[in-house]
């Protein structure tokens, strides 16, 4: 499993464009722009329709399967599939996500278009060319899912954005799962009163600690933050800080490969921080 990292930011993307603080003038000074959270696994399955074009040099045109986890327009940007119809009328796609998500996607498809547009709910499992999904639980304000994807030639991968801390329901449902990749949430770093729905520097590793005790993340599991906001210390001071928890955090366009985590963890000093 190929794992690119589309966007890795929150829905006001980092550095925030109207924005003067500490943590968005150190970006900018790095030149560095994180879009809107988005993932493409093999070059065929699209996690979030952002608004945000993908990264230089990485093409959407084999994707054939979309996973929305909700509908919020950072995550749901339906025009996105206007302009996959102008290029690709003919080839057949799948849209999958809640039900509300899939209504705002609607207006955008053409009535003879070849798009099938499928619902789920959390415990939903979906399979199409040999990847298999399973929706999960999340904890939001608007119907939203999180997804536990098994790609057809082996890897795991679980994509948890948004959500607050993760309903039981969905720390069950991964139990000895032994993902791969996590692509875990951490949007608002030290700002603990945000009162919302999504996590930060104090839920962030409290998660983590839970997917581990079930056995859903191991040593050799690839974590990475994402939906990443100014709220968040400076770049390398927050990726020093989520190294002590066993995370790290990747600008976007990074590709990952399930198992190439693993092997890295047998071939370094068991005591060193992650990459």
């Amino acid at each position: 499993m190929r794992v690119t990292l589309l966007g890795t930011g929150a829905a006001d993307g980092w550095p925030n464009p109207w924005c003067t603080c500490a943590s968005c003038a150190d970006a900018r000074a790095a030149g560095t722009t994180r879009r809107q959270t988005s993932v493409l696994v093999d070059g065929g399955v699209l996690l979030d329709l952002s608004p945000a074009l993908p990264p230089d040099g990485v093409s959407l045109a084999g994707v054939h399967t979309v996973l929305i986890t909700h509908a919020h327009p950072d995550h749901c940007a339906p025009f996105a599939l206007l302009w996959r119809h102008w290029v690709r009328p003919d080839d057949p796609l799948t849209v999958v996500g809640p039900a509300d998500a899939l209504a705002t996607c609607e207006p955008w498809l053409a009535p003879d278009a070849p798009v099938e547009l499928v619902a789920v709910t959390p415990g939903g499992t979906v399979r199409r060319r040999g990847y298999e999904v399973r929706a999960l639980p999340a904890d939001h304000e608007v119907p939203a899912v999180l997804y536990d994807v098994a790609g057809p030639d082996g890897g795991r991968l679980l994509y948890a954005t948004d959500t607050g801390p993760l309903p039981e329901a969905a720390v069950e449902a991964v139990r000895d799962a032994a993902f791969d990749v996590v692509l875990l949430e951490e949007t608002f770093g030290d700002v603990r009163d945000h009162d919302t729905r999504h996590l930060d520097l104090g839920t962030f590793p409290e998660q983590l600690d839970r997917l581990r005790a079930v056995g859903a993340v191991t040593g050799a599991t690839d974590v990475v933050a994402v939906h990443l906001g100014h709220h968040n210390p400076p770049a390398a001071q927050l990726a020093a800080r989520l190294a002590e928890h066993g995370a790290r955090v990747l600008p976007d366009g990074a590709e990952l490969h399930a198992g190439a985590y693993r092997r890295r963890s047998w071939n370094s000093d068991a005591s060193a921080a992650p990459a």
